[in-house]
C-alpha cells in the first residue's frame, strides 16, 4: 500500500441559508482522526478459560477530529466561534484531498486561537461526532 499524503484538509459547515450547501470554514495544517468503538463485555463464569468475551455488533461508536490550522477568512472564524459558543452540533464535512471525506454532525469541544506578531491567526480545535458519520473515498 502506498503512503497517503494529506496535502489539503478543510472543514466545512452546512449553510442552510444559502448556496453552496457547505461553506469552508477552516484549513487544517495538522490533523488527527480517532475512531472509537466501545465494547460490551459479556464475560461470565462459563467463559472458556476465563477469557474475555465481547458481544459482536454492538457498542457506542464515535469520531474525534483534532487539528491546527488557519481560518480561511473572517466568515470561517465567526462560524467556528459561533458553533463553539452556541455549543450546538453542526452538519460538517472534513475533506482530506486524495483520501476522502467524513460527513455528519459534530460539536466543537475545544477551541484555541493564537497570533504571532505580523503573522496569521492560527487555531487548534477538536470536533466530536454527534450522530452517524459517513465516509466517502476520494
Amino acid at each position: 500500500m502506498a503512503a497517503q499524503i494529506g496535502t489539503s484538509c478543510v472543514v466545512s459547515f452546512k449553510d442552510d441559508a444559502g448556496t453552496p450547501a457547505y461553506q469552508v470554514v477552516a484549513g487544517l495544517r495538522t490533523r488527527a482522526l480517532r475512531l472509537n468503538a466501545e465494547t460490551v463485555d459479556v464475560t461470565n463464569a462459563d467463559s472458556t478459560g476465563a477469557w474475555r468475551e465481547i458481544l459482536s455488533g454492538v457498542g457506542v461508536r464515535s469520531a474525534t477530529i483534532t487539528g491546527d490550522g488557519i481560518f480561511t477568512d473572517d466568515t470561517g472564524l465567526e462560524a467556528v466561534r459561533d458553533a463553539f459558543y452556541d455549543q450546538t452540533t453542526r452538519d460538517a464535512k472534513i475533506l482530506i484531498t486524495g483520501f476522502g471525506t467524513w460527513e455528519g454532525k459534530f460539536k466543537i469541544t475545544q477551541l484555541e486561537t493564537a497570533a504571532d506578531y505580523n503573522g496569521a491567526v492560527t487555531f487548534s480545535m477538536t470536533l466530536e461526532s454527534a450522530g452517524v458519520i459517513t465516509w466517502t473515498t476520494a
